[in-house]
């Protein structure tokens, strides 16, 4: 009988098998899934070490111009601004800016009778950088060489919490910490200029470094 013109069939042996048709083998598999899982391990951790570093370093420059607009304020309103720092039972750390109604100074007292009202509402750094707070690692050196570290102290303003800017633009002199999980910043202010400077610390190095 004539076979001419007979379309082959799929499961005609006649007919080649195309060799990347035949799909993978058990030991391809393996290899394939063991180098995905080996990659993930290897990225992921750096992936979220970064990505913790750039929130930390997020607040401290946002927590550096909050400051430096308090500085303004202070020098546009001719008198004494503050950014005051508050730390409410078992919370975290919130500031909000008040500013000097009686030329006396932004005091405490009066901030609670009314006088030194508030230029806006107290927030915290977890209200824009998950993960982020005032605090220091563990065994953290001072920024300043001969200074004295942190130690469980992350606010070191003197004992009223405040950073105060004056109509010249002076300011209260001292250091904020900001860290996540695994990075350390902290926002430096300088007294005689009301400038402020963030850094970083190298774990590694264990040294502080400009950002």
């Amino acid at each position: 009988m004539s076979v001419i013109g007979r379309r082959p069939s799929w499961d005609d042996a006649s007919i080649p098998c195309d060799p990347w048709s035949r799909g993978y083998s058990v030991l391809e598999l393996v290899f394939v899934v063991g180098l995905i899982l080996t990659l993930t391990t290897v990225t992921v951790p750096n992936m979220l070490m970064a990505l913790d570093d750039y929130r930390a370093a997020g607040a401290a420059r946002y927590l550096s111009a909050r400051l430096q607009r308090t500085r303004m304020e202070a020098v546009s309103r001719s008198c004494a601004v503050a950014l005051r720092f508050n730390r409410p039972a078992a919370g975290q750390y919130e500031f909000a800016m008040y500013v000097d109604s009686n030329h006396n100074g932004v005091l405490t007292t009066e901030i609670v009778r009314g006088i030194d009202r508030a230029l806006g509402p107290a927030e915290s750094l977890a209200d824009n950088f998950a993960g982020v707070e005032f605090g220091a690692l563990p065994g953290l050196p001072s920024p300043e060489p001969g200074g004295t570290p942190p130690g469980d102290d992350p606010i070191r303003l003197g004992t009223a919490n405040s950073a105060t800017f004056t109509a010249i633009g002076t300011s209260t002199p001292g250091s904020l910490y900001v860290r996540s999980r695994t990075a350390q910043y902290v926002i430096r202010i300088f007294g005689e200029t009301g400038k402020t400077r963030v850094l970083r610390f190298n774990t590694r190095t264990r040294q502080w470094e400009h950002l």
